[in-house]
């Protein structure tokens, strides 16, 4: 059989596939220059999820999020000069925070799914094997295109990102931009649509495959490609509908459903690793107590008050609390508000007061630069035992067993009944049946008006803080940004009361006094400044 070469430069640690539970075993891949077997070619499919590690604390730790820290939903959280430059939009390419790895990174998935299908197709090797392996692969290069694109592109005056495909040549690899990101959200679909051809169905996976992509992911995710371009012509909206009817037309065992157990703690109910592949998952990321995302230690109480070294960045904003009906089960177990309870390393927590720590009573102090902190992905540290066995036992890392959502079920129903009132108008019959299905397990009246102002605010509250549905790409979409951006950011003040022994709310405060963003710049972000060594075409963002 003849060798098949591989391109230089991709020798990095990898994750070995071993079952949902601890599927992480890092060992090095690359010291051979060629694949001859079917094993080497499934390292090189596991080389696809390298920046799933506590290595990778840039773009699976924080990453993207201080992208996000741009919306009305999320601050900083902590006291960091070069996050706040990011925003109030006054981000240099040289910036430091490790946002900055992931054009880097996702340029190499990029590269390493190119390999996979180029040179599998020619390999000696069962044919299904290979049509699955290469599904994997154009899955990850259209994932890894919607990572960064996005953030990057515009459809002028700086157009989009260089797409680099398996058919590219070295001599044409530093090429001009193309002339809109619209042409990369064009291959995005195409790659998730080939993707959604050769891979399986969840069903057809086996338990200790769990976690690798499936046909339903794939059409979801080319309908996220397909809203993204839709800001630019509304003619996207029509295969975010057919995108999402995909996902949803799946019947059997593969049917798709928003996740319910019928109490009033469903939806934070969802966030627990027992429901990392229930109806309404399609596509995490996999950690475990010894590797994986950092992403939801975060956030929360920096320190954690010395039982378990979470980060504190990150932290809601007053009018995301106050985006939520009253009655709407999601906003607690979204945000812990000042006064509130909730069981953190088996003690019981009062946010801002008194409660008890290690049978003593101990004041549980707020560090958050808004006085409220997310909840939303706690589960895991809720009992001191799941130290090492639910998440690691080094703070510095904190993977755990809870998947890092990047897209879910409730997440199809939001897109399709946008893409309905964006193209059929507000009141839309359907549209209205998709929202009474998340307003119902939110607790909610199923009264759905199908308004813009209603599918906005479904979508902020539902998608809330999850690492890659943004609200601050849905506020630029929409146009929202600069006269949303402009208003001041309020926060929550309160103080414990000795006389009556309870957290008082006090009178809101501002954060800030507004932002200013332009819409003829700061609708993508500055490419960092590592991008451009040893290229020639390669311009930087109008601005910047």
């Amino acid at each position: 059989m003849k060798k098949s070469a591989i391109l230089t430069g991709l020798c990095i640690c990898t994750m070995l596939f071993a079952g949902c539970e601890d599927f992480l075993e890092v060992t090095k891949y690359g010291a051979s220059p060629t694949w001859e077997t079917q094993e080497d070619v499934q390292k090189a499919v596991n080389a696809l999820f390298s920046f799933n590690t506590n290595d990778s604390e840039g773009v699976t730790g924080r990453g993207i999020m201080w992208f996000e820290c741009c919306s009305d939903n999320v601050t900083v959280g902590r006291a960091q000069s070069e996050a706040e430059d990011i925003r109030n939009f006054r981000m240099s390419p040289s910036n430091g925070r490790d946002v900055k790895s992931n054009w880097k990174i996702m340029y190499e998935v990029n590269a390493k799914a190119n390999n996979l299908i180029k040179v599998v197709p020619t390999m000696a090797l069962d044919e299904a094997f290979k049509t699955k392996t290469t599904g994997v692969a154009y899955f990850f290069r259209g994932l890894a295109m919607l990572w960064i694109a996005p953030y990057y592109g515009d459809n002028g005056p700086n157009g989009g990102i260089p797409i680099i495909l398996d058919t590219t040549e070295p001599a044409a690899m530093d090429s001009p931009r193309p002339a809109s990101v619209v042409m990369n959200y064009d291959q995005i679909i195409r790659d998730f649509n080939t993707a959604a051809e050769r891979l399986p169905y969840l069903s057809q996976l086996a338990p200790e495959e769990y976690g690798l992509p499936h046909k339903a992911a794939a059409w979801a995710f080319a309908a996220r490609a397909a809203l993204y371009a839709a800001q630019y012509d509304s003619k996207y909206y029509n295969t975010v509908i057919e995108m999402c009817d995909k996902v949803m037309g799946i019947t059997g065992a593969d049917k798709r459903d928003l996740w319910d157990d019928g109490t009033d703690n469903a939806f934070a109910n969802l966030w627990r690793k027992e429901q990392n592949f229930c109806c309404e998952y399609l596509f995490s990321l996999l950690g475990n107590a010894t590797d994986g995302p950092k992403f939801h230690g975060m956030s929360f109480q920096k320190d954690g008050w010395q039982l378990y070294n979470h980060w504190g960045y990150y932290q809601p904003t007053l009018s995301l609390w106050e985006a939520f009906e009253q009655g709407d089960t999601r906003r607690d177990a979204t945000i812990l508000y000042p006064g509130q309870t909730m069981r953190f390393m088996s003690e019981t927590i009062v946010f801002g007061g008194y409660g008890t720590r290690r049978g003593s009573r101990y004041f549980y102090s707020i560090s958050s630069d808004t006085g409220m902190t997310f909840r939303k992905f706690l589960s895991p540290w809720e009992d001191k035992n799941g130290l090492g066995v639910d998440f690691n036992s080094n703070g510095n890392n904190a993977s755990n067993k809870l998947g890092t959502c990047l897209i879910r079920f409730a997440d199809v129903l939001l897109m399709k009944a946008e893409a309905l009132i964006w193209l059929n108008g507000e009141g839309d019959g359907e549209a209205k049946k998709l929202l009474n299905r998340i307003r119902k397990r939110a607790r909610l009246a199923e009264n759905s008006t199908a308004t813009k102002a209603e599918l906005k605010n479904q979508r902020r509250c539902e998608l809330a803080f999850e690492f890659m549905p943004s609200r601050h790409l849905d506020m630029v979409r929409w146009g929202d940004a600069k006269e949303v951006y402009a208003k001041p950011t309020r926060r929550v003040n309160s103080h414990w009361d000795n006389t009556t022994n309870e957290v008082v709310i006090d009178e809101p405060t501002n954060y800030d006094n507004g932002r200013t963003f332009d819409p003829a710049v700061n609708q993508v972000f500055p490419i960092p400044i590592t991008a451009f060594d040893g290229t020639v075409h390669l311009k930087q963002n109008k601005g910047y």
